[in-house]
C-alpha cells in the first residue's frame, strides 16, 4: 500500500486540479454548443509542442511551453472573431476544420521525428505518472488564477454562454468577451495538455459537464456532480491502471466513459421513476 500511494499521490492530485478547472470550462462549453473547441485548441497546443520539439526545444521546456501556449492564443482569437449574431457557417465547422488541419499538420511533422510514434501517444494520453510536484503547484497556482478571473468575470461569461441575445442587450461585445474566454481557457489547455494530452483532457471538460446535465438545471448543482464525478472517476481510474498494469491515461479515459454510461441508465430509470409515481 505504502507503494501504490507513493507512486500515485502526485499524479491523483493533478488529477483533482484537472478535475477543479475542466469541470466548469466544460458548463461552459456544453452551454455554448462548442463541444468540440477544447479538442480542437488542445490539438493546436499539441501543435505549437510538436513545431517547438522539432526546433531544438526540450520537450517540457520554458521554450516548448511559449510555443504551445503562442499557437493557443491564435486558435483562441480566431474562434472569438468568428463567432457572430448570423452566422452563415456553423461555428463548430470551423472548430473541426482547426483540429482537422492541426492534426494533420502535427502528424507531417512526427513523420520526420525519429520518436514520431511515442510523441504521438504523448499528445493524445499525456504520461500522468511522470508528473512532477512541482508541475502540479505550478498547475494549481494557474488554474486558481484563471478561476479568480472568471469569478471577477463571471457576469459576461455567463451571459454570453446562456443567453448571447441578452448579453448583446445589455452592452457587452462578444468578440472582446469571448476572446478573453477563449484566451483564459487556452492557457488551461495549454498546461493541461502537456500533462494530459488532448484526449484525457477532452474527457475532463465534456464527460462531467454532460453528466451533470442529465440531473440538473440549476449551475451550482451541476458544478457541484461535476466535481465529485471527476474526482471519483480519476481516483478509481488510477487505482485501476496500476491493479491492471495500464496506461494511466487511457484507462482514466475508459473509465470516464463507463462512469457516463452507468449514469446515463441511472438517469433514465429515475425520470421513468418519477414519471410512475405521479
Amino acid at each position: 500500500m505504502p507503494d501504490i500511494c507513493q507512486l500515485l499521490l502526485w499524479p491523483s492530485l493533478a488529477c483533482l486540479v484537472l478535475t477543479g478547472i475542466h469541470a466548469y470550462l466544460g458548463l461552459h462549453v456544453v452551454e455554448r454548443g462548442v463541444i468540440f473547441v477544447d479538442l480542437s485548441l488542445a490539438q493546436v497546443a499539441a501543435l505549437g509542442t510538436t513545431i517547438a520539439f522539432l526546433s531544438g526545444f526540450d520537450l517540457h521546456g520554458q521554450g516548448a511551453y511559449f510555443f504551445s501556449l503562442g499557437f493557443t492564443l491564435v486558435g483562441a482569437a480566431l474562434f472569438a472573431l468568428t463567432r457572430s449574431r448570423k452566422m452563415r457557417i456553423p461555428q463548430e465547422a470551423i472548430i473541426g476544420i482547426v483540429y482537422a488541419v492541426s492534426s494533420a499538420a502535427a502528424i507531417l511533422i512526427m513523420d520526420r521525428l525519429p520518436e514520431g510514434a511515442e510523441h504521438i501517444k504523448h499528445i493524445l494520453v499525456g504520461n500522468l505518472l511522470a508528473v512532477s510536484p512541482h508541475e502540479v503547484i505550478k498547475m494549481a497556482v494557474l488554474y486558481s488564477l484563471i478561476g479568480v478571473l472568471h469569478w471577477i468575470w463571471r457576469k459576461p461569461f455567463l451571459a454570453l454562454s446562456t443567453d448571447p441575445e441578452k448579453a448583446l442587450a445589455e452592452g457587452y461585445s462578444i468578440k472582446l468577451w469571448d476572446f478573453l474566454f477563449y484566451a483564459t481557457f487556452g492557457f488551461v489547455v495549454t498546461s493541461s495538455v502537456a500533462i494530459a494530452g488532448v484526449l484525457l483532457v477532452f474527457s475532463y471538460l465534456i464527460v462531467p459537464s454532460v453528466t451533470a446535465i442529465l440531473f440538473s438545471e440549476r449551475i451550482g448543482v451541476r458544478l457541484a456532480i461535476g466535481w465529485t464525478m471527476g474526482t471519483l472517476v480519476s481516483l478509481g481510474g488510477m487505482y485501476a491502471s496500476y491493479r491492471l498494469d495500464a496506461p494511466t491515461g487511457a484507462t482514466v479515459i475508459c473509465t470516464f466513459g463507463m462512469a457516463l454510461a452507468v449514469l446515463a441508465i441511472a438517469s433514465r430509470m429515475l425520470k421513468f421513476s418519477k414519471q410512475s409515481s405521479i
